[in-house]
């Protein structure tokens, strides 16, 4: 199983951590729309992956 399975499995068993992510990802999309290097995309990324690992740990 890869990594990217793992996490999808996860979030699919973990009740409301998809919602986390697409909430915190929505928020580091607007939050990095006026920095030119890291962009939206990279911000909703971040966002992401901020939300699953602070509900990992």
């Amino acid at each position: 199983m890869s990594k990217i399975e793992e996490i999808q499995s996860e979030v699919k068993n973990t009740p409301g951590l998809g919602k986390k992510m697409a909430k915190y990802s929505a928020i580091g999309a607007v939050i990095a729309i006026p920095l030119p290097v890291v962009g939206p995309v990279l911000g909703a990324i971040a966002g992401a992956a901020f939300a699953y690992s602070k509900r990992k740990g």
